[in-house]
């Protein structure tokens, strides 16, 4: 009877750790909301595709500069397959299970490698980081950890929208 006793009392504890934890990310996401308003629809027209589609893991979308700072806002703090795109006029990311995510280029300030990124720690230049300006002017880094990190080099050039090779004046 003591035995039992003490695994139902285990349960509950832990069922109450998860309701808190689900409770304090709703209390972050409703603090984050006005920061992080409407996300930019994806245009009808997208140009001219740039790179190559590249598969991997969207990793999150936090607060520049904490690369720790998950946004609780919708889905963009939910991991996901993704396929990221780099078009003409900006780039493309589309989740399984989530919103397709559009960065319109003049929104883009940097495109890096990181470490790591929302709690996804890598080996060296293991994640690609997308910093862009939301239409309420906070600051995001997106992160992306792709399958072929050999493609890294073409979308770190091509941050200012320019194909590789290409001076920017």
């Amino acid at each position: 009877m003591e035995r039992t006793l003490q695994v139902v009392l285990l349960l509950i504890l832990f069922c109450l750790c998860l309701w808190l934890m689900y409770r304090a990310w709703q209390k972050k996401a409703r603090r984050q909301a006005e920061a992080v308003g409407e996300l930019p629809p994806v245009p009808a027209e997208l140009g001219a595709q740039l790179l190559e589609p590249t598969t991997g893991l969207y990793t999150g979308t936090t607060l520049a500069p904490s690369w720790q700072n998950r946004i609780a806002v919708g889905d963009l703090g939910f991991r996901a397959q993704a396929e990221l795109t780099r078009f003409e006029h900006g780039i493309l990311l589309e989740r399984d299970g989530a919103e397709v995510l559009w960065i319109p280029q003049e929104s883009i300030t940097a495109v890096r490698t990181e470490r790591g990124h929302a709690g996804k720690v890598m080996t060296q230049d293991g994640v690609l980081v997308i910093r862009w300006k939301l239409p309420t002017g906070t600051e995001v880094d997106t992160g992306f950890r792709g399958d072929d990190k050999t493609v890294y080099p073409a979308w770190v050039a091509g941050a200012t929208g320019t194909k590789t090779g290409e001076e920017t004046t």
